[in-house]
């Protein structure tokens, strides 16, 4: 039987890969870094996190991300163990050691008998006689492919921007004025309840910081990039300034769930928090601060911050081009493509968003393509579970092709999120009368958490079967 061909080995690819392996099929994974780079890693090797060194929520009974994560642990997910074994403090966030993190799933695909990592650029199409693949080239795939995989499927690229935050030498962060501490003293997978370093600003020291953030100097956009929109979950803190002076009060500075040690009886304006990057604790990176602001401007600005006047840089935020599929449109329910089902996808290109979403439609990349080699067509996952509503709104989108404006997609890149999830029906505690609020909110979330982990373990039964040899 030929082997499965993977092309790309980003978090969507590397847990395509392992997946497939685990089920008995040789696998080639096809890397193009270091023989071509790209503008965002800086490492060779796979599984490389460029932007935050956070897998998000932990929590696996109010939080959607949360829910995929215990989703992924029980099917055997790469890419949570690895995340699991480097894990560092980070709150209620599953947060990790990247250059740990990386080298623990590099260890383990290059070990696996079943599996073949080889590096260089996959130029255009996969040849015909490589037959069934798998495309996770993630957003910074390269043109040539791109090119050939946009032409095939007759649609125009859809681009957005990412930025990157900026990384800070603890040791370089004055702690006279900075201090430990988690939102609300919450330990989270690994803490402690100060997980973080939190930086105050006064009223003053934030509107000066804002107009700082506004007036710097910001990287130029090339002729070609002019009109390519943001991904809104991950706006450069500028834009965020620019876009009324409290936006970011209440966004990534926002003052509550913590109290100044240095300064109990005052409540901070706005508070910045830095998050531990790497198992040492010698980096800490900057939470919500990715930016496009210009390096020399960045330094500056971000050193007006109280207790990061002598801010040590071990890197700078900055900006890279996504490109994703018009997926509900070109894509089938197993995330081939229609015009070549011989072709699939997996990871951000097909309009995911997120560490975690990219892993799990990777995993389930994998999966389809392993029923299909043993004769079998997989079912999706229920929309009940987080598998299920990532792939639906991949597939289905929230819109159908038919009723897009003319010349426009309404398709964006999404995070899971408990809105894409169907309703569910919920039953008031015995003795409450009414419930009101957050407390609604909660149970709603815990019983769809509830559905979902049962609905899972039944389509687990079913996976299994289908794409293991007998």
């Amino acid at each position: 039987m030929k082997p499965v061909h993977v092309i790309g080995g980003g978090l969507a690819g590397s847990e395509a890969a392992w997946q497939l392996a685990e089920r008995g099929l040789n696998v080639v994974l096809h890397e193009m870094r270091p023989v071509r780079g790209t503008d965002a890693h800086q490492t060779d090797g796979l599984a490389e996190l460029v932007c935050s060194n956070s897998f998000r929520s932990d929590d696996a009974e109010f939080n959607a991300v949360g829910l995929l994560h215990e989703e992924l642990r029980r099917m055997g997910s790469l890419i949570l163990r690895s995340a699991d074994a480097n894990q560092v403090p980070a709150g209620g966030a599953l947060a990790v050691d990247r250059d740990g993190f990386s080298a623990a799933v590099t260890e383990a695909l290059s070990n696996h008998p079943l599996i073949t990592v080889e590096r260089g650029e996959v130029a255009g199409l996969p040849p015909e006689d490589w037959g069934n693949c798998i495309i996770a080239t993630g957003p910074l795939t390269s043109p040539a492919l791109a090119e050939a995989v946009l032409a095939l499927s007759g649609e125009d690229q859809l681009a957005f921007f990412d930025a990157i935050a900026p990384i800070i030498h603890t040791d370089s962060v004055d702690m006279s004025k900075a201090w430990f501490q988690s939102r609300y003293d919450k330990p989270g997978p690994g803490g402690t309840g100060k997980d973080y370093l939190n930086c105050p600003m006064d009223e003053e020291q934030y509107n000066r910081f804002i107009d700082a953030l506004i007036d710097g100097e910001k990287t130029d956009f090339k002729e070609w990039e002019s009109n390519t929109p943001y991904f809104d979950g991950c706006l450069p803190i500028e834009v965020m300034a620019e876009r009324g002076r409290e936006t970011l009060r209440y966004g990534p500075m926002k003052p509550v769930g913590l109290t100044n040690p240095h300064n109990p009886d005052i409540k901070p304006h706005a508070i910045i928090q830095l998050r531990q990057d790497n198992a040492l604790g010698t980096l800490y990176n900057m939470v919500g601060f990715q930016t496009k602001l210009k390096y020399g401007a960045q330094a500056d600005i971000f050193r007006m911050i109280p207790g990061l006047e002598n801010a040590e840089f071990a890197r700078l935020g900055g900006l890279h081009r996504n490109t994703f599929l018009n997926s509900p449109k070109v894509l089938d329910a197993s995330l081939r493509l229609k015009a070549a089902p011989r072709l699939r996808f997996a990871g951000q290109i097909t309009g995911c968003e997120g560490y975690v979403e990219s892993t799990a439609i990777g995993l389930l990349a994998g999966l389809f393509t392993a029923a299909e080699h043993l004769g079998h067509t997989l079912t999706p996952p229920p929309e009940t579970t987080a598998f299920g509503a990532l792939l639906g709104h991949i597939t289905g989108g929230h819109l159908s092709s038919d009723d897009e404006p003319k010349g426009k997609r309404s398709f964006q890149p999404m995070n899971v999120n408990f809105g894409l999830f169907p309703p569910v029906e919920i039953k008031k505690p015995e003795g409450v009368k009414r419930l009101r609020g957050p407390e609604k909110g909660k149970l709603k979330k815990s019983t769809m958490t509830r559905r979902a982990l049962i609905d899972l373990e039944q389509w687990q039964t079913v996976a299994t079967q289908q794409t293991r040899p007998e």
